[in-house]
């Protein structure tokens, strides 16, 4: 029997799709990439030879390949079914590359995992795209070029292991713009002005219209407020729409579920990639605003059905991206009729989201009437007027559909001009203006489209990198360069400014999307950019190397040899150190701050040695004593809460910081000593190689006791794994080896490592077998 392979990117996407075709097809997954440039090489691209990359298979992707080459040989068609943008081209490609050379291969794409969509594909089956398969090679590798060249020269002048990327760079450019105005702003003190007033027995509140920046202006309006007659000068009404939003693109679904759900871009992604494989919704990746005639026919029938005639409104959005190249349609559920869907919470929530704002974008408007009323205080031509606003929904529209986006009715009493008000009470608050905000998760893609830089597949991992490399740091929503950031960012600007501004940026991204038109070459694209780059970079290797940042103030000297003092960049931002001798201990400042270090902050009052608050490259800390000369042992050290200002550490402070880890005493049935102390996760208390977190008890006072019933509860199991049973106990530690299953298997604990195996292999699993799995 002839038989047809099908190859998609992922298991369970696979899994989705051989539900819907017969007996003559297998359905198999590549897993993501196949192949990829090697990651040390300095020959992954023939620069001379053309821009010709030399891809390698994907370590750890060898079985898939073999599996997939060897059945491949006895199918009669193989059909390359991956995503339907560059990246799921340019797997194809690789896919095709690989498959023996007279194997007969067809491209098919769609927009959704559904029945009706994929039996439509393969009807229509066509090439590999080479435009599109080119402008993905294109931009692999330009952002490898840019990374190599430019990251190598950041090592040799500013760390080593910091990189610098041809989008993640442009993106924390803008993050530290950001960050300078903030450093800069010198804020205004002004006075807001309300008035307590009532109206038939019906009170509310006037806001003056005038935010005054002198306190005699402030006085000047409440002593007239006080003795003169408030008075309806003019009232306004006018009627108003709000019309609901286009349905969700990439950017707009990441920012949406930044600010109503609190998810990461990543995780967004994540939970989005989980209801496209499942067959829930569309591609998420994607610039485009159209929905296909069949969902809007869907939308138009669900919403009569729910919310009556008068709510639908049909509505065609225009895509605003010039360059809309990634999928086909908006992001939307697959069956309309499904209000809820998905495997877990976050996919759940995702889903309610995507499919109100579908179905909102196809209703009509909001109809709402807005209130104004203007009140004159007296007949001083000089006194400002107060006004109060109301609005109130006459028609919620698509409002009955996204209640969230709805905006409370704010009541105005029934006030005619002319009319007294009765003054309850007035009052003035001091404010000074605020600070430009930092940007959030949502605010950060909301610019980088705005400017052009990136893609709808790229805002994810764009801000993944600058956390992962230590650029940005996370405070709830809000990112934060940190020091490591704020000087990469500062070199780049300074030599390189061009290569990571917005301009250069977009065009380059409008460049590629070029050659994915086919209207600009390969090779010549990439020439033009690389000559000019390379030799910028060439020219800047004379530059002054920047891992000390500066020289310190004179007033910081080496308290050991009295040699001057430099600026240095660390892992936990910059700090000062000795000029002449790297060990020498000296004063120390963590951004730019002056902190303790030149003289100790008093005794330890047990040993009485002589404490020191310092900073170090993992950040601030104290130590006891000093280093010995010709000791190989280091004083004792303890890291400084990050809540704890280092300027206020005491004595007893350091004391206390510097106790841990602390001796609670021994284990009644082990013999082996039970410790308290604080490690990157937080407090903890330790015994015989198990760790278990203190998440209510101090670290500092925690008792032996305590501590033995935490280690006897049971450990708290991840979101996602139950336990399945308990195989035994080990000869050796005494302790139960427990089965546990998740979405990815059965599996064993080791330490902090899954070791995992199929559920069928998990239901046959004795002791002897286990401990050979964990002696492994």
């Amino acid at each position: 029997m002839s038989k047809k392979l099908l190859i998609v990117e992922s298991p369970a996407k696979a899994k989705t799709i051989s539900k819907y075709l017969g007996s003559d097809y297998i359905v198999r997954a590549s897993i993501g990439h196949i192949r990829d440039l090697p990651k040390s090489s300095n020959n992954a691209v023939d620069i001379e030879g053309g821009f010709v990359p030399h891809y390698i298979v994907s370590p750890g992707k060898e079985k898939v390949v073999s599996e997939i080459t060897s059945l491949a040989g006895s199918a009669d068609e193989v059909i390359l079914a991956t995503d339907p943008d560059r990246e799921g081209e340019a797997i194809a490609w690789h896919l095709a590359e690989l498959l023996p050379k007279k194997t007969k291969v067809n491209r098919v794409t769609y927009n959704e995992i559904t029945k009706e969509a994929v039996e439509e594909a393969l009807r229509h089956p066509r090439k590999i795209d080479t435009n599109l398969r080119k402008a993905q090679e294109a931009r692999r590798v330009l952002d490898r070029l840019f990374g190599y060249d430019l990251s190598a020269l950041i090592w040799k002048k500013v760390r080593y292991g910091l990189s610098a990327g041809r989008v993640q760079s442009p993106a924390l450019r803008i993050l530290m713009e950001r960050e300078r105005e903030i450093r800069s702003f010198n804020p205004t003190t002004f006075w807001t002005v309300t008035a307590d007033v009532e109206a038939k027995k019906l009170a509310f509140t006037l806001n003056c219209s005038e935010e005054p920046t002198d306190r005699n202006r402030v006085d000047f309006i409440l002593n007239e407020g006080k003795k003169e007659k408030w008075i309806v000068n003019e009232i306004k009404e006018t009627k108003a729409k709000r019309a609901p939003k286009p349905p969700f693109i990439t950017s707009t679904l990441q920012q949406a579920a930044s600010t109503r759900l609190g998810f990461s871009p990543s995780r967004t992604m994540g939970a989005a990639q989980k209801l496209y494989e499942a067959g829930l919704i569309t591609y998420m990746r994607t610039d485009s605003f159209f929905i296909s005639e069949s969902a809007l026919a869907s939308c138009a029938t669900e919403i009569k059905k729910r919310f009556g005639d008068n709510y639908y409104n049909r509505r065609v959005f225009k895509t605003k991206s010039k360059n809309a190249q990634e999928a086909h349609e908006a992001i939307r559920p697959t069956a309309l009729g499904k209000t809820e869907a998905g495997a877990n919470s976050d996919q759940k929530r995702l889903y309610s989201l995507i499919w109100q704002r579908t179905i909102a974008s196809q209703m009509a408007d909001a109809s709402m009437i807005k209130t104004k009323v203007l009140v004159k205080v007296g007949n001083d031509e000089k006194m400002p007027l107060f006004s109060a606003r109301g609005n109130r929904i006459t028609f919620d529209g698509w409002l009955k559909a996204d209640p969230v986006s709805r905006r409370e009715d704010v009541e105005v009493p029934q006030v005619s001009v002319g009319d007294i008000l009765e003054l309850k009470e007035i009052n003035d608050e001091e404010k000074q203006t605020q600070t430009p905000s930092r940007y959030s998760d949502a605010g950060l893609i909301k610019e980088l489209e705005k400017r052009g830089i990136g893609r709808p597949s790229t805002y994810a991992s764009i801000i993944k990198t600058l956390q992962d490399r230590g650029y940005v740091e996370k405070e709830s929503r809000t990112l934060l360069p940190t020091d490591t950031g704020d000087v990469v960012s500062t070199f780049l600007e300074k030599h390189f400014y061009k290569y990571i501004s917005d301009s250069f940026t977009a065009e380059m991204e409008d460049e590629l999307d070029g050659i994915a038109d086919g209207e600009r070459e390969y090779e010549k694209t990439l020439r033009d950019f690389y000559n000019p780059f390379t030799k910028d970079v060439a020219s800047k290797e004379n530059i002054p190397k920047l891992t000390d940042l500066g020289k310190a103030d004179e007033k910081h000297r080496c308290p050991k040899c009295g040699a001057s003092m430099v600026i240095k960049l660390g892992r936990g931002g910059k700090f000062l150190s000795c000029s002449k001798y790297p060990d020498c201990e000296g004063a120390l400042t963590l951004d730019g701050q002056e902190i303790k270090g030149d003289e100790p902050i008093g005794n330890h009052t047990e040993t009485d040695e002589p404490i020191f608050v310092k900073v170090g490259r993992y950040g601030p800390y104290v130590q006891l004593g000093h280093k010995k000369k010709g000791s190989k042992n280091k004083p004792k050290m303890a890291s400084i809460p990050k809540e704890k200002n280092p300027e206020e550490v005491t004595v007893a402070d350091a004391v206390k910081y510097l106790s841990l880890p602390r001796e609670l005493g021994e284990h009644p049935e082990t013999e082996k000593v039970i410790t308290a102390g604080v490690g990157r996760f937080g407090p903890y208390v330790h015994h015989d190689g198990e760790y278990r977190s203190l998440k209510k008890d101090d670290v500092y006072t925690v008792s032996k006791e305590r501590a033995l019933e935490v280690l006897a509860e049971e450990r708290a199991l991840p979101k996602g794994v139950e336990k399945v049973r308990v195989i035994g106990v080990h000869p050796k530690t005494k302790k139960e080896i427990v089965l546990y299953k998740s979405k990815n298997g059965a599996f064993l604990r080791k330490g902090l490592r899954r070791l995992y195996m199929s559920e069928e292999e998990g239901d046959k699993l004795d002791v002897e077998k286990a401990l050979d799995m964990l002696s492994g």
